[in-house]
């Protein structure tokens, strides 16, 4: 197993993994678990702009807009709680710059979504299909933010999802650690109260004084979903 950041990390382990696991707590990948489980298809899409429309229209999908651009009209946003609250639709565009932008970087790999309310079931269904060893090696992908600059900024939340997923793989007997992936490890083993850790750290504060608090109350639900979002045919579905 190894342990990168970002849309440039994905590249690099790309090629050298049978499955990239992508972490992006705060909030693509908690999305994409809350869509799933309602029974909705997630296209990833990398740019929020008129490509987007025209892609969602391509594939016959709700296009999900900016967290403060939700309307009666256009309810489906990158946000988890608005997710929730919106009506049904069997297929979503999800732009992301960051959860997006990786899967689309992910080349023949295997893609999964994961984040801390689906982490133990992802480890699981890794375990259970031969990933985490060295003939089907597995890269996990934490996210990031963004500084204004458009710089890859490490974020705690995306180092605990990412964590989470490795440790407990690491629990069904996985082959070895890089020593990236071993750290991530053992920082989610060692932090007592990760959800505290993501509702009080950076992007958790954040998002809350920028009035969605709901979103990270959400984010930080462990264990709370048993759904393996897997990409296929460029939408993520229930893993089989």
């Amino acid at each position: 197993m190894r342990f990168e950041w970002g849309p440039i990390g994905a590249d690099r382990l790309a090629a050298d993994v049978a499955c990239l696991v992508i972490v992006d707590v705060l909030s693509f990948t908690t999305s994409v678990t809350v869509a799933v489980e309602a029974g909705t298809q997630v296209y990833p899409y990398r740019w929020r702009d008129e490509s987007a429309t025209v892609f969602a229209g391509q594939v016959n999908a709700e296009l999900a807009v900016g967290r403060r651009a939700a309307t009666s009209t256009s309810p489906w946003t990158l946000s988890p709680a608005a997710l929730r609250r919106a009506p049904f639709t069997p297929r979503l565009v999800l732009p992301s710059p960051n959860g997006s932008a990786i899967a689309s970087a992910a080349g023949d790999a295997t893609v999964v979504a994961a984040s801390l309310r689906n982490a133990a079931a992802v480890s699981s269904w890794l375990a259970a299909n031969g990933y985490g060893s060295a003939e089907r090696p597995v890269g996990v992908i934490a996210s990031g933010e963004r500084w204004p600059d458009g710089s890859l900024r490490p974020s705690l939340e995306d180092l605990l999802g990412a964590g989470a997923v490795i440790a407990g793989l690491r629990k069904y007997g996985s082959g070895a650690l890089s020593p990236e992936a071993d750290a991530a490890a053992g920082v989610f083993a060692s932090t007592s109260d990760a959800g505290a850790a993501v509702a009080t750290c950076a992007s958790g504060r954040e998002l809350a004084a920028g009035g969605f608090a709901e979103d990270v109350a959400i984010a930080v639900e462990l264990g709370g979903s048993a759904v393996v979002p897997l990409l296929s045919d460029g939408a993520f579905a229930p893993a089989g």
